[in-house]
């Protein structure tokens, strides 16, 4: 009996790796095609069957969600939206801002209490922000923050901000001081060399710690529902959590604000994604 050729085996391998892998995709889109489900369904989207394609396809859930109006008649959703918008954007600024010139003083420089502070950042990251509320919310309340974009965004800059310095500082320690000290011999200062040299070489790592900031400070729930009251201040995390209470859950509005609320993101990465692109510096330096 002839035994197989080795194309035909390598061929068989590639047929089963190929089976596999649109099997683990399958597994791994369903949940989110069943949401999708749910969201355009005109019913919670439950139904009977196991295919996650509705019926029938209808808007009433984002009608739901992008029509409501408070007590005054007030129109929430656009409200709610810009609040999500500016505070996930403060928050990103003032991590980035803040920990880039950190980042590179830690990277470059060393000074005393250097390694105690880096190991402090990584302390911060140890503990969970709702660790800290009690005292965050005193200190919004004795500056008159409370309720306010600003506010809830300087408190998403205190984890942000380590976070950032860690990210941004190991990125800085793999650009080469030979290219700061060409452009000092020629004349550039401490400033302008970090300026116009350094951080467009650390492009991809600013985009990605950007990124990860604004996620992070868009999808928050906790301390943005204990540090803002009242329908004209949340953020859209709050809004969704409002569709579930101890009885009941309205999955359908639900599932459509979780897709509305990850349509900006997503908007984001599409936009940045060029940036996701670490290597830039390979090559920059011969010999």
């Amino acid at each position: 009996m002839s035994q197989p050729s080795s194309q035909t085996v390598s061929w068989l391998q590639q047929i089963a790796r190929q089976l596999l892998l649109m099997a683990v995709t399958v597994a791994t889109l369903y949940p989110a095609l069943w949401v999708l489900r749910i969201a355009f369904s005109s019913d919670a989207g439950f139904g009977t069957g196991v295919s996650p394609i509705p019926t029938e396809v209808s808007l009433v859930h984002f009608e739901t969600v992008t029509g409501t109006v408070d007590s005054l008649g007030n129109w929430l959703f656009p409200i709610q939206l810009w609040n999500s918008l500016v505070v996930a954007t403060l928050t990103t600024v003032i991590g980035v801002s803040v920990s880039t010139t950190a980042a590179y003083a830690f990277s470059r420089y060393d000074f005393p209490g250097r390694q105690a502070g880096m190991r402090m950042f990584l302390i911060t990251q140890m503990f969970p922000g709702v660790v800290m509320a009690v005292p965050l919310y005193m200190l919004l309340d004795a500056l008159g923050l409370l309720n306010t974009q600003i506010g809830l965004a300087l408190v998403y800059s205190t984890t942000s901000v380590p976070f950032s310095v860690w990210m941004l500082k190991g990125y800085f320690d793999t650009v080469p001081r030979e290219l700061e000290e060409a452009a000092m011999v020629d004349g550039a200062s401490q400033w302008l060399t970090f300026y116009r040299i350094i951080l467009p070489l650390a492009t991809p790592a600013i985009v990605v710690t950007a990124l990860f900031n604004f996620m992070t400070a868009w999808n928050e729930f906790i301390l943005a529902a204990t540090f803002l009251s009242g329908e004209r201040y949340q953020t859209l995390p709050v809004v969704l959590q409002s569709y579930v209470d101890d009885n009941s859950t309205a999955w359908g509005p639900f599932a459509a604000g979780a897709l509305l609320v990850s349509l900006p993101v997503m908007a984001l990465f599409f936009v940045l994604q060029r940036h996701l692109v670490g290597g830039l510096t390979s090559g920059s330096v011969k010999g």
